[in-house]
């Protein structure tokens, strides 16, 4: 009887093991109904990634799989906003070589959807700029994870404007007319990065004309912004968000510009008490907070 009962199970887990299968580099069928843990110094956040954003959804998969987030820090913290990690240099000396950080520094496609959007507990991912990013593409690793706070009607009109500001700016900066400024504004930007990161040196003289040449170009595209403002069409709340946003809070001025590919399901207590370290004027935590792991595990 017991041999019957073992050999029963083991068909049982041949057959789940054989209905499961890889459907990309490190990502399995399996893991698209399991949610995401992440055991930090503080204690255990659980995410939920989103359907509707499968090129994020399965990037993050493949990096918890991979092991990519264990041991990296909360490098960016602004209370009442968001904390941020992902970053793999931030991993303690000796975990991750220098070949293996350049390899993962890579982006992602953009995934706007207008139902997706910057609540409480969101899953946001981290990218650069407009001027050197214009596809408004994500960081391959780098993500944060919203806290916010909540709005009034009044302060929800003055967001709208923010974001019809940002969306009317990428807007000029993707014109093909005004392509070979934007190039040349992103090479300025990529020199003052290396300068500050201490990858170039330049005098004082340098530093201040490099500003002053992207002083004159974002003049010019702020400029053409305006214009833009007045004929595009301007993007308003949905009524549904609006409540969202005055009753739970998020980061609304998000919308529309940033991806959304998850939410916190359990452990936002846990969020609060990593948005409320100390930090330095950078906004990095004074003492390392850390993802000790991070793991997929079944949907309860």
């Amino acid at each position: 009887m017991r041999k019957l009962s073992l050999l029963l199970v083991g068909c049982i887990m041949l057959f789940c093991i054989a209905c499961d299968s890889e459907i990309e580099e490190g990502v399995w069928k399996s893991d698209l109904k399991k949610d995401v843990q992440l055991s930090t110094d503080f204690g255990t956040i659980i995410l939920r990634l989103s359907d509707e954003t499968p090129i994020h959804r399965n990037n993050f998969i493949k990096l918890v799989n991979q092991g990519v987030y264990d041991s990296v820090s909360f490098h960016r913290v602004i209370e009442n906003f968001l904390i941020q990690t992902g970053d793999v240099a931030t991993k303690p000396t000796g975990q991750i070589s220098t070949e293996d950080s350049t390899a993962l520094y890579y982006r992602i496609d953009a995934e706007f959807r207008p139902d997706l959007l910057h609540r409480r507990g969101a899953l946001n991912a981290a990218r650069m700029g407009d001027d050197q990013n214009p596809d408004r593409e994500s960081d391959g690793t780098q993500f944060t994870i919203i806290q916010g706070r909540t709005y009034t009607d009044s302060t929800l009109a003055l967001v709208e404007n923010r974001i019809n500001s940002w969306l009317a700016y990428n807007k000029v900066i993707n014109k093909a007319e005004n392509k070979t400024q934007l190039e040349e504004l992103s090479g300025l930007m990529d020199k003052m990065d290396a300068i500050y990161e201490e990858r170039l040196t330049a005098d004082s003289l340098t530093i201040a004309t490099i500003q002053k040449d992207i002083a004159t170009i974002k003049t010019r595209f702020d400029s053409l912004t305006e214009t833009e403002l007045t004929t595009m069409e301007l993007y308003r709340f949905p009524e549904a968000h609006r409540e969202i946003y005055k009753t739970e809070g998020g980061a609304a001025h998000l919308d529309q510009n940033y991806t959304v590919f998850g939410q916190v399901i359990s452990g936002m207590d846990v969020v609060d008490s990593i948005a409320g370290v100390a930090t330095n004027p950078a906004d990095k935590p004074i003492d390392d907070v850390r993802i000790l792991s991070a793991k997929m595990i079944e949907r309860r």
